[in-house]
């Protein structure tokens, strides 16, 4: 058999670079934020369900935390219901909340579970609403009105924020050798069902559970600048910076504030990763150069 030497030497040098990474990171959390297009291309389904496996064989504790928007569209169009938002939080009425549970806690949850177990890893499947792991408060927009008007408060019916996680659930199936897999559905005080941001969910999971490092999948290389050129490593007073200039601006607002709360409130780094990329999440961590954003806390890596 003819060895391809080129890529023997390529393949050894990848895993010379991995080394210190995955010696640095065993034992530790990292929390992953799964969305965009790596949830609905099977390529990319398939290299995540792997990336993460790999994690927990080399002694990372992986917990993911998933999306669904575009599976909750893709069903409420079935059943002839309209989708609405406003500011791009959907409007979430009983119906429409009912539809989320059986998507996000349902079909998407056991997907991506059933995915890792093909792979060869044990995974769980949990919403919010299990072992009270999430609690939720309803959110309200108050949007300013017009000159010498009052502000309108707009009710967006289920749609919730973090009140507070009790990670027991998850400390449990990690020390047992699982990997949770978190849909982000809350329980109110009222005892409603909340559908709640999957990105502030990974925020807010990734400080209780005390995490090296917050990784949110996005649809973009990362964080840009001016000149459509990536910023791949930045301190918190740079993007503030950044985001006083208008360098950060529109939907990457959130989820940059997200990162930020993140590394301010004590996981080392926040990583913007672009998950179109196959292996996005292992290139980001293993390699020098990775493949999005990376925002360091005062301790960060």
């Amino acid at each position: 058999m003819t060895i391809d030497t080129t890529y023997a030497m390529n393949f050894a040098r990848v895993l010379s670079e991995a080394l210190p990474y995955i010696r640095r990171f065993a034992g530790k959390t990292i929390v992953i934020k799964y969305g965009g297009n790596a949830m609905v291309d099977d390529r990319l389904k398939s290299g995540f369900a792997r990336d993460i496996v790999l994690m927990k064989l080399v002694g990372i504790n992986p917990v993911v935390v998933h999306g669904g928007g575009p599976q909750i569209g893709k069903l409420l169009e079935k059943i002839g219901k309209q989708s609405r938002f406003v500011d791009g939080m959907r409007v979430t009425d009983s119906e429409t909340m009912d539809v989320v549970e059986m998507v996000l806690g349902g079909l998407v949850n056991k997907e991506i579970v059933s995915l890792i177990h093909r792979h060869g890893g044990q995974a769980v499947g949990l919403t919010g609403k299990d072992g009270d792991l999430i609690r939720a408060r309803k959110m309200t927009l108050n949007r300013p009105a017009a000159e010498d008007q009052p502000s309108e408060i707009i009710d967006l019916g289920h749609v919730g924020e973090v009140a507070s996680i009790d990670a027991g659930v998850v400390n449990l199936l990690v020390e047992g050798g699982f990997i949770p897999v978190i849909a982000p559905i809350g329980v109110g005080d009222d005892g409603f069902s909340y559908n709640i941001n999957a990105d502030l969910v990974a925020g807010k999971m990734a400080e209780v559970l005390g995490a090296e490092k917050l990784m949110l999948l996005t649809n973009t290389k990362g964080l840009l600048d001016k000149n459509g050129d990536l910023l791949s490593r930045l301190s918190v007073s740079q993007v503030d910076e950044l985001t006083r200039d208008g360098t950060i601006h529109g939907g990457m607002l959130p989820k940059i504030q997200c990162a930020l709360d993140a590394v301010q409130s004590g996981v080392k780094a926040s990583h913007i990763v672009d998950g179109r990329v196959e292996h996005a999440v292992l290139l980001e961590l293993f390699t020098d150069e990775g493949v999005g954003t990376l925002i360091r806390g005062s301790a960060g890596a």
